[in-house]
């Protein structure tokens, strides 16, 4: 990626601005003094480190960037306050499409992707959705950009961002109510507290090491379920119970409240 290139992030001393920001200056994709952050105390303390320039100024900012990443909470779109025709603007924020995007900035030039604040730890899936008058000089920076955060690709249609909007939120949430019922199951029968936190914690720490280098989640099960000892007795309960359905409804509700928020 071209080195000059300019970042100006728009909300980028909160969790998931800053967390793009420091994960494309660790990795050398972008240099600190390239990047300029922008939010309402004009100040970016999680930063403060890098050495990243941080302004109030919205519209100064993108009118100094080549890339504006807009990443503000879906109901604070409508005070952005800038016009970006010479930019591209890329927007992390869930469920605004980028018809709306270009309406709010005068962008010609526009993306969709979606991250996490593992972005920080390069650990995030970042997936990005390209507008009609994105050029493959903007495609090659934003997968670049975006590769710097963990993982990437560009998928076709915004619909796909919504979809793992919906994924990338929840996941997370997910995972932790999973280790709070395996403690809670632990703790019923007669583990201490402490010792089925850790437990748990170190049981869930192998089983996204092995999910992230081993074979695709489906084989892993299905070898499992063919070994038949004790790791299948409990998946073929699991599977008896209606557990895909139960997650199908909490995704699809998930991006569907992704879209609301979206429509401002």
């Amino acid at each position: 990626m071209d080195r000059s290139v300019r970042i100006g992030i728009i909300g980028g001393g909160g969790a998931l601005g800053s967390a793009l920001a420091r994960a494309w200056i660790e990795s050398g994709t972008v240099p600190a003094a390239q990047v300029t952050v922008s939010g309402r105390s004009g100040a970016a303390p999680a930063l403060a480190d890098l050495g990243v320039r941080a302004v109030a100024d919205n519209a100064a900012l993108a009118a100094a960037s080549d890339v504006v990443v807009l990443s503000v909470p879906p109901a604070a779109a409508g005070g952005i306050g800038i016009e970006a025709p010479h930019a591209l603007v890329v927007s992390v924020m869930a469920g605004v499409p980028m018809a709306r995007i270009a309406a709010l900035t005068g962008a010609g030039r526009v993306a969709r992707a979606m991250s996490s604040p593992a972005a920080a730890r390069r650990l995030a899936w970042s997936p990005w959705c390209a507008g009609p008058g994105v050029t493959e000089a903007d495609r090659a920076v934003l997968q670049d950009l975006f590769a710097a955060t963990g993982d990437s690709a560009e998928v076709p249609d915004e619909g796909q961002i919504d979809l793992f909007t919906a994924m990338t939120g929840p996941v997370p949430g997910f995972a932790a109510a999973f280790a709070a019922a395996l403690v809670a199951h632990a703790e019923a029968r007669g583990v201490e507290a402490g010792a089925a936190d850790r437990a748990v914690r170190m049981l869930m720490k192998g089983a996204a090491a092995e999910l992230a280098e081993g074979p695709p989640p489906a084989a892993q099960v299905q070898a499992m379920i063919d070994y038949a000892g004790t790791t299948a007795a409990g998946l073929n309960a699991l599977r008896a119970a209606p557990f895909q359905e139960a997650l199908d409804a909490s995704l699809d509700a998930a991006a569907a409240r992704a879209r609301e928020m979206g429509k401002g």
